[in-house]
């Protein structure tokens, strides 16, 4: 579609129903404003006239399931209205053009060779993501891609998933003839993330800013994990959720985040087996004592919560399907409290004078027992980075204002969940 075309598209009510759902209704004009934005920096740095697409995926919020992908658990976990939103069209030649405004980066890419015009973590990435598209049998080629993410960067809500997701629909699009389903997508992440950050992570962020909507992942069999919607409204319930952040980025923390995965399955290899979906928390306890010697408490304590953790999904699911909202609040508190007490990811042991999450827990968690509702809890990979509050409608703008007062001014998110996952998204007006 031409630039002067999509910007009466955006005009339209189609486009205004849309984008409530996407962003909230409060929300439509400031990111029709974004997205006018996008185009007019795409036209001053490639030039007007072309036939461009847009494209978004969302970041994601857990609500159960932390840290389990990785060892072929299950999780919980919705897409939000924060996003990565890129405006890109195909182009004749072998180079690749990304300007990523958030980041002030503006690089190119050879098709052939993978080889990126600068040096940085986000132009590794991409070309991490480019190899794990062609290792899986896909094609790529050249194009333009003007980029911009209001995601919170580093805290936990996948910006950096949301960025890969974002690439794997607009390769999807312009060079597959959209072959590709949401598990390819988030297997081609995970892959520029192992490969190209040496980061071990699992498909939960992936899979979650992909899909969109809450979802129930079960990863037992990696290659082809079993995905499931929930039909469940937040705001029908009376709650919404709030996105706090501590102030301290997690980006530095990979040693730290990818101990977790590397512990819980020393724990498995006590048994003969890969990962903790393979054992049970029966056969933990039967050979505690041994498992102590042979991989020290934390790493027991962590595959402990993984068994929990794994179960706890189960009956969040059966809570939401039974409209058991007060009993899946009940399992969202349990859960952070397994994170922080077992899995011991609430701060780094390393910086350990600086707990902006077990405070930012604290404080909320004295606010919702005065109200004598609502639940909080670590959020996403922990170690600093955000929490998650579910609070009551009743109660959000009190609590935001508390939580900015008291606590970190500028902190504060409020969340919907969207029902996109990564979208083309002129092909849904």
């Amino acid at each position: 579609m031409k630039t002067n075309e999509i910007f009466e598209t955006l005009k339209t009510k189609e486009c205004e129903e849309l984008f409530s759902k996407m962003y909230g209704r409060e929300q439509v004009d400031e990111n029709r404003k974004r997205y006018e934005d996008l185009i007019t920096g795409y036209e001053k740095r490639y030039g007007a006239g072309e036939n461009i697409e847009i494209y978004s995926a969302p970041g994601r919020t857990e609500l159960g399931g932390n840290h389990t992908d990785h060892n072929n658990g299950k999780v919980l976990a919705g897409s939000i209205n924060l996003d990565c939103v890129g405006v890109a069209s195909i182009q004749d030649g072998d180079t690749i053009n990304i300007v990523s405004v958030d980041y002030d980066l503006d690089f190119s890419i050879n098709v052939n060779t993978l080889q990126a015009s600068i040096e940085s973590s986000t132009a590794k990435l991409v070309c991490g993501l480019l190899e794990g598209v062609q290792k899986r049998g896909h094609k790529i080629g050249g194009f333009h891609a003007y980029i911009s993410s209001n995601v919170i960067s580093a805290a936990g809500v996948s910006s950096s998933a949301s960025f890969e997701m974002l690439l794997c629909a607009i390769i999807n699009d312009l060079f597959n003839d959209n072959s590709l389903d949401m598990v390819e997508y988030a297997k081609i992440g995970q892959y520029a993330e192992n490969h190209n950050w040496n980061k071990s992570s699992g498909l939960l962020d992936q899979m979650a800013c992909a899909v969109g909507g809450i979802i129930h992942i079960d990863f037992k069999n990696e290659e082809m994990p079993i995905v499931s919607q929930m039909n469940i409204d937040f705001y029908q319930e009376g709650y919404g959720i709030v996105i706090v952040n501590t102030g301290k980025s997690h980006a530095d923390l990979s040693e730290e985040y990818s101990l977790v995965p590397k512990e819980m399955k020393s724990v498995a290899n006590y048994f003969g087996k890969t990962v903790c979906a393979e054992i049970s928390l029966e056969d933990i306890v039967n050979n505690i004592e041994e498992l102590r010697k042979q991989v020290g408490d934390r790493a027991v304590l962590r595959a402990i919560h993984f068994c929990d953790e794994n179960g706890r999904v189960d009956k969040q699911v059966e809570a939401l399907q039974k409209n058991n909202f007060d009993q899946f609040l009940h399992l969202v508190a349990e859960s952070g409290n397994s994170s922080w007490k077992l899995l011991q990811n609430c701060y780094s042991i390393e910086n350990y004078n600086e707990q902006g999450i077990p405070l930012a827990l604290t404080l909320t968690k004295m606010f919702l027992d005065k109200k004598g509702r609502g639940v909080c809890r670590v959020h996403g990979g922990g170690f600093a980075g955000v929490i998650m509050a579910i609070v009551s409608l009743e109660d959000m703008d009190e609590y935001v204002a508390f939580m900015e007062n008291k606590f970190l001014k500028n902190s504060t998110y409020k969340m919907i969940i969207r029902p996109y996952g990564a979208i083309n998204v002129l092909k849904l007006i």
